[in-house]
């Protein structure tokens, strides 16, 4: 038998109503947050970073490709890794369907990686993922948008991440399972796996010049892990005991 609440549909109509007066108000404040995010300040973007494409070495405003904005997601996958993150790729499984949407609304999303292009293309291949991916090797774009760091910085632990220095669950000691699961399955050492993170910057380009207008990192990136959504409004919701997730060809369906 059930250990949750039961009742009438009467009572279950008066409880929804009340859900729904509290989920008005998220959706309102939601809205508040989005024109905050769209009030920050334009910082102008004066390096100029290379990147390497599908369809040869490309600027950063190469990336916009004739749109007004650009969407990056950081795409965890380092430089000597077999494969990309896990949760990296499960965020990225919703990309395919969205970018023609977004591309028809003058907005360019783009995966970014240090990983060499020619891995990129191999993994994108066995995901079977047709959005753009933009390898970013010998560039400082991940260093300076905070998702990459040099093994120096690990071990003087002068890491800032997410606007802080320390405190991430992939800085602490002695490395957490989940972490050393998921380096396991890249192919790379915990140590090497966490100099990459997750994130996503977006930039604006007005008048021949580009502007960094936003990054977010951690669970900042929850609002575009298309899956905990549909989680959240599960009968059960979330329901982890731990990491549950890999790549999508990695599940046994039997």
């Amino acid at each position: 038998m059930t250990q949750h609440a039961t009742g009438t549909r009467e009572e279950w109509l008066a409880a929804r109503l009340d859900l729904l007066a509290a989920e008005k108000d998220y959706t309102r404040r939601g809205d508040e947050l989005a024109q905050r995010r769209q009030a920050l300040p334009w910082v102008k973007v004066d390096k100029d970073y290379r990147f390497d494409t599908d369809k040869g070495s490309a600027t950063l405003a190469d990336l916009f490709q004739g749109r007004s904005q650009l969407l990056v997601y950081h795409f965890m996958f380092g430089p000597d890794w077999k494969a990309g993150c896990p949760s990296c790729s499960m965020i990225a499984d919703g990309f395919n369907g969205y970018t023609v949407h977004l591309a028809n609304h003058d907005v360019m999303l783009w995966a970014v990686s240090r990983a060499p292009l020619a891995k990129l293309q191999s993994y994108k291949q066995r995901m079977g993922w047709t959005f753009p991916w933009a390898s970013s090797a010998g560039s400082d774009f991940n260093f300076d948008f905070s998702v990459s760091f040099t093994e120096e910085q690990q071990w003087e632990g002068t890491i800032e991440y997410n606007y802080r220095r320390g405190g991430h669950a992939m800085d602490r000691a002695p490395v957490p399972p989940p972490v050393a699961k998921f380096a396991e399955t890249c192919g790379t050492d915990a140590q090497s796996y966490r100099r990459d993170r997750p994130g996503l910057s977006a930039f604006v380009r007005e008048d021949g010049q580009i502007y960094h207008t936003y990054s977010t990192y951690a669970r900042g990136v929850d609002g575009i892990w298309g899956v905990y959504p549909w989680l959240d409004r599960a009968p059960k919701g979330r329901n982890e005991t731990g990491v549950w997730w890999r790549r999508h060809d990695e599940y046994d369906n039997g």
